[in-house]
């Protein structure tokens, strides 16, 4: 039971097609559409302690993000592993870059012991569709999914750094293995975050659950000294259980 309950939540942090013709959910989600100015990171390879306290139990892990930006094409492969049980999570995303930014192209997660699940953004029909369920999603412009949302809000930050500061909010339309939902990121304010690399000045974005939601809070800090890399990301529930994943070392890529 402990052992599922850390890889579910675990797997959230890091942070598909059918032949048929699939269908629209008959409710449609809010969609925002949002073209924010966007400066894309360097590419980078990024390596992330882990902590994480469940039911009383403390664990750790590790977790490396291989961030790639080059010829209007991107790419983010995620590994994540943990004490004991070694490699738990693998998340991918790749794509082009086009006027809004990132434009993922399709997303892939294989967890521990689960079949990999894959989300395909069409450009040429303009829908977003999964492996995992029958739902499909217009293309508008601007949509990520959940392993590239951290990345486009990096690259909202390096574009517009004056605009990004305590009180504004930046909205996003997310896509994950079976559906897809509006994010709203709102900045909190500057921090000074202990790491591995020294104590950093950093600011503190909270995308937090909608009122009443189970989802779990998810909190970054991006450190505009180092490139507004994320230097620390934390996912908590409710109960005080959470995960936080710290920023050890970076590798540059020319």
């Amino acid at each position: 039971m402990l052992r599922n309950t850390y890889l579910n939540f675990l797997a959230l942090c890091l942070c598909c097609v059918t032949a048929a013709a699939q269908p629209v959910p008959q409710s449609l989600p809010e969609h925002p559409v949002k073209r924010y100015a966007t400066d894309l990171a360097p590419s980078a390879d990024l390596l992330y302690r882990i902590k994480a306290q469940q039911s009383g139990f403390s664990l750790s892990g590790n977790a490396k993000v291989a961030w790639r930006a080059q010829d209007r094409q991107y790419s983010i492969s995620t590994q994540t592993e943990a004490a004991i049980l070694g490699r738990i999570l693998e998340a991918d995303s790749s794509g082009a870059i086009d006027t809004f930014g990132l434009a993922p192209l399709q997303s892939t997660e294989k967890r521990f012991r689960k079949p990999r699940t894959t989300t395909r953004f069409n450009r040429q029909d303009k829908t977003i569709r999964f492996t995992e369920s029958e739902l499909s999603y217009p293309l508008q412009g601007g949509e990520q999914d959940r392993t590239s949302a951290i990345w486009q809000l990096v690259a909202v930050a390096r574009g517009a750094p004056n605009k990004f500061k305590a009180g504004s909010q930046w909205r996003f339309f997310v896509a994950g293995p079976r559906d897809a939902q509006a994010w709203s990121f709102k900045v909190i304010g500057k921090e000074a975050i202990d790491t591995p690399l020294g104590t950093l000045q950093a600011v503190h974005v909270l995308k937090a659950p909608p009122p009443d939601s189970k989802e779990q809070q998810l909190d970054i800090w991006l450190a505009p000294t180092r490139d507004w890399y994320p230097v620390r990301l934390r996912f908590s529930e409710a109960d005080n259980d959470f995960v936080e994943q710290t920023l050890e070392r970076i590798d540059q890529i020319n």
